[in-house]
């Protein structure tokens, strides 16, 4: 890859949390070197309340996120897509459209905090470990040097990021 801006996909089913949480810490993290999006595959229509707060009480933007359908992105005009990452096991299972440009794909699988049932403070603990264990993966990925590595070199990278702490694909056959 000879490009120096990297457009980065990240897919969840409800497009409500994980994938909102991805989507702004590599806004913030990454800026200069990525340009972050987040769909799924049926969005819920509204970001969740709790990953705004989380968000915002650690310092990342929240202004311009929003619950969309992957479709955005497979459409004549959307952004060519260098990565694609899904952050929950339903999405890594569906058949995803067919995104303008080969982006490289890898599964970064999370717990829902947005499923958890319990108390508020419970909950509220759940979207922090789902922001630290994001930020995590992030971190490692912003530090590869992706416009030097080869194909094969750079999947195997982002494929060991996704079995990082917290990652569900490793109770799981995931792909």
């Amino acid at each position: 890859m000879t490009k120096t801006t990297f457009n980065v996909l990240f897919l969840c089913t409800g497009n409500s949390a994980r994938s909102i949480i991805a989507e702004s810490i590599l806004k913030k993290d990454g800026a200069g070197k990525f340009n972050a999006y987040s769909a799924g595959s049926y969005p819920k229509g509204q970001v969740h309340p709790l990953a705004i707060e989380t968000l915002q009480g650690h310092g990342y933007p929240t202004e311009g996120l929003r619950s969309k359908s992957w479709d955005e992105f497979a459409v004549p005009g959307a952004p060519e897509l260098d990565f694609v990452f899904t952050v929950c096991d339903n999405a890594a299972g569906e058949a995803c459209p067919a995104w303008p440009g080969q982006p490289m794909t890898a599964h970064w699988g999370l717990e829902d905090p947005a499923a958890l049932e319990g108390t508020d403070a419970e909950k509220r603990v759940a979207f922090g470990q789902t922001l630290r264990y994001m930020k995590l993966r992030i971190a490692a990925f912003a530090a590869l040097p992706v416009e030097s590595l080869e194909r094969m070199s750079l999947t195997t990278k982002l494929r060991e990021i996704g079995q990082m702490e917290g990652s569900t694909s490793k109770r799981a056959d995931v792909a």
